[in-house]
């Protein structure tokens, strides 16, 4: 008897096991709008880690993000005036470069204030899944706040992380994850 006992136990187990790993994990955060508010400091986000193992997950198609594929003049006009900003390693803390950039970014703006531009998080292949996700968004949000200060309305803005997904620069050293710790600016046209 006990031995059909350790057996119906150790075959639940491993049951539990196969259908808690065949969990779907979504890596990358859906587009948020920003309520208009005053620039408040950027607070760290907590992040828990789930599960040990490193999550996989497809590339992302480009087709499942864009708002429209046909955009305007003057939303290529304005996407071509908009200049990524690069963030120190581990950071989300604007440097005095990417302030500038942004501050290009929103007299652009200013001049063509029809069109919305989602700010694109992105990071190095150092780190988590689950932690790149989070600095990504930390650094979208930071630029988003900071182009709200500078007289940009938050309704224009939509952020979204991408953590480690979507590098420009597949090497594994120092200048290659310069190029890739990010944030682009993409203009959404509906």
């Amino acid at each position: 008897m006990g031995r059909n006992a350790a057996g119906v136990v150790v075959a639940v187990s491993c049951v539990m096991l196969f259908a808690g790993g065949c969990a779907k994990h979504e890596l990358v955060k859906k587009d948020e709008g920003i309520a208009p508010a005053a620039a408040a400091p950027v607070k760290p986000v907590k992040t828990e880690v789930v599960k040990a193992e490193p999550v996989k997950q497809a590339p992302v198609k480009e087709s499942a993000v864009k708002e429209s594929a046909a955009p305007s003049a003057e939303a290529e006009k304005l996407q071509a005036g908009l200049q990524k900003i690069y963030f120190d390693f581990d950071s989300y803390k604007l440097s005095d470069v990417a302030r500038a950039s942004l501050a290009k970014n929103a007299g652009v703006m200013k001049k063509d204030p029809a069109d919305k531009v989602r700010i694109e998080g992105n990071c190095d292949e150092r780190g988590s899944d689950e932690y790149n996700l989070a600095l990504g968004e930390r650094r979208a949000k930071a630029a988003l706040e900071y182009l709200v200060t500078l007289g940009i309305p938050a309704q224009r803005l939509s952020f979204i992380s991408y953590g480690k997904e979507k590098p420009v620069d597949p090497g594994h050293d120092e200048p290659a994850w310069a190029k890739n710790r990010r944030d682009d600016f993409v203009v959404v046209t509906k």
